[in-house]
This record gives C-alpha cells, sequence and structure tokens, in this order.
C-alpha cells in the first residue's frame, strides 16, 4: 500500500474537513395541529400536507387493558 511521502499540514487536513460538518434538519409548525415537522413531509400526528388532508389522522391509544 503506498504511504504519502510527507504529513498533511493543519491546515490542509482542516481545510478537507470543513465538509463534514452536520446540521439540523429544518423543522416547522403543522398548520392544522402545531406540531412539529420536517418540512416537505405530511404531518406524523394529524395527516395533513399544505393545508390538506392528505392521510387519516392517526387514533390516540387509550391506556389499559
Amino acid at each position: 500500500m503506498p504511504l504519502p511521502k510527507r504529513r498533511f499540514s493543519r491546515s490542509r487536513r482542516d481545510k478537507r474537513r470543513t465538509q463534514l460538518n452536520l446540521t439540523a434538519p429544518t423543522m416547522r409548525r403543522c398548520s392544522q395541529c402545531g406540531s412539529t415537522v420536517l418540512s416537505h413531509r405530511v404531518c406524523s400526528s394529524c395527516g395533513a400536507y399544505r393545508g390538506r388532508q392528505v392521510l387519516p389522522a392517526k387514533e390516540k391509544k387509550a391506556k389499559g387493558g
């Protein structure tokens, strides 16, 4: 296996690593129920997208047996 002839400088290493940063996904408020949703996705709690009902809303399960 070939090995590098010289060590990479800190600046060269860090220039490469600047592309590796992670950004948090942008969240928005659902216009129907107000819960936070990823952009361009259907709301998982009420099933609405861009003000229209796309999926049936999930029913909340009652606790107990």
